[in-house]
């Protein structure tokens, strides 16, 4: 198990300057986006920073959804700053830009591709000191505070890919609830379904000990292993913390208690998938992020086509784990329980289903969770067509990282059903 040091409580990012006290930083990096730039989160770590005289440079231009580009260019900013510290304010797009940033500049002679997942880039192993990085997040999904794991658009090939290694995960994360009272209820609601997968992907994930071969030294051992004891807890406790509370802190922003819970969810999530995996649901949702033609999701303050994360994730949820839970039916039909009995969803007792049945239960314990939060209906509904399914494939394949985590496996002509399933969920 890998996971970064957890500070919770509200006001916490308050203390981010004596950290950075405490560890000697003398010349900090400051990464956010331009749209954060201006708010309280990143307005409350500069007040501390200048409290505890800590030197720091702010990057704004992290890009929502990132690509190799944007990477890149906080990568040179990090190069030419010689920074000792980092520090990354916002959701997991700032997180994972300031995670490359650190790798990259503390490996200066490495080219971009070097520790980018294979088959895409050439996956090595990091074994360079990394700088200490202090991750704050602002939203409630991704959990890539506690992860060693920063995704990315590899714009000439319109595909998903990232970097893998428990060497780049941050030092700390500071959870603060407060920040979440920013957030609007769309941006609640898509990370919220990040969450929701992470919890069910990892909970369902091909068993560790039924993965092979075992890495000949344990630096090469993948940071996604498949699930196991411990990241099972997580996983189980966050899909709880959902069940409960995501529709609230979707409909009010002003419930402190459902937003406060969703941010210990999304870390509690993070802890899970950040060692077991995830599989199709995230495999599948690189391409239909990457491929977006007009599509511009409500709530999100950007210049270009945008399919959120979470929601590219969520709209394959049904169909996947109707198609994985002959594998283990058992944990399916939990997971359906855990939304079913907290939501009274589908006023069904689960305990009386069939093993056969856990993946349309399941399945439809979605589409209700999905459908009473107003979630577009289907990959339809977002731009795509019966046209693109070939592409959106083509586009799922180089992630083996997650879909070889798959309980069950999958051919091109199964992923092909499985996004002509996704079309329309209502």
């Amino acid at each position: 198990m890998a996971v970064s040091n957890i500070r919770y409580g509200a006001g916490v990012t308050k203390e981010v300057g004596m950290d950075l006290q405490n560890m000697g930083a003398k010349n900090v990096c400051l990464m956010t986006d331009k749209n954060l730039s201006q708010l309280p989160p990143v307005q409350v770590v500069m007040d501390s920073l200048v409290k505890n005289g800590i030197n720091f440079k702010v990057y704004e231009d992290v890009r929502v959804e990132p690509t190799d580009t944007s990477f890149k260019d906080a990568i040179e900013f990090a190069r030419k700053g010689s920074f000792d510290a980092y520090v990354a304010v916002g959701g997991g797009s700032t997180i994972d830009t300031c995670k490359a940033a650190n790798l990259y500049a503390s490996s200066p002679h490495s080219e971009f591709l070097d520790y980018v997942n294979a088959p895409i880039g050439k996956g090595k192993p990091v074994s360079e000191p990394l700088k200490p990085l202090i991750a704050v997040p602002t939203t409630s999904g991704t959990g890539s505070e506690t992860t060693g794991v920063a995704i990315f658009d590899y714009e000439c090939l319109k595909v998903k890919t990232g970097i893998a290694s428990r060497a780049i995960k941050p030092t700390l994360g500071l959870i603060d609830p407060l920040h979440t009272l920013h957030m609007p209820s769309q941006v609640v609601a898509n990370s919220g379904f990040d969450v929701l997968c992470h919890a069910l992907e990892s909970y369902t994930a091909l068993p560790y000990h039924m993965r092979s071969p075992c890495p000949s030294n344990p630096i090469t051992r993948p940071a996604y292993q498949g699930s196991n004891p411990i990241s099972d807890i997580w996983a189980v406790h966050a899909l709880r913390i959902v069940a409960k509370y995501l529709k609230r802190a979707v409909r009010n922003p002003d419930d402190l208690e459902a937003r406060s819970n969703m941010h210990l969810a999304s870390t509690f999530a993070g802890i899970g998938f950040g060692n077991a995996g995830v599989h199709l649901c995230h495999g599948m949702s690189y391409p239909i992020s990457g491929l977006v033609k007009t599509y511009k999701a409500k709530d999100y303050n950007v210049d270009h086509p945008l399919v959120p994360h979470g929601l590219s994730v969520v709209l394959t949820s049904p169909a996947v784990f109707t198609f994985t839970a002959q594998m283990f039916p058992e944990r399916h039909l939990e997971t359906a329980e855990i939304l079913v009995c907290i939501l009274c969803l589908l006023g069904a007792d689960i305990r009386t289903a069939k093993i056969q049945d856990a993946g349309p239960v399941l399945a439809d314990a979605l589409r209700k969770f999905l459908f009473d939060l107003n979630v577009d209906d289907g990959l339809a509904a977002i731009g795509y067509s019966k046209a693109d399914i070939p592409a959106l494939v083509k586009g799922t394949l180089p992630q083996e990282r997650v879909t070889k985590l798959a309980p069950r496996p999958q051919s091109e002509e199964d992923l092909s059903a499985l996004f002509e399933a996704s079309m329309k969920l209502y």
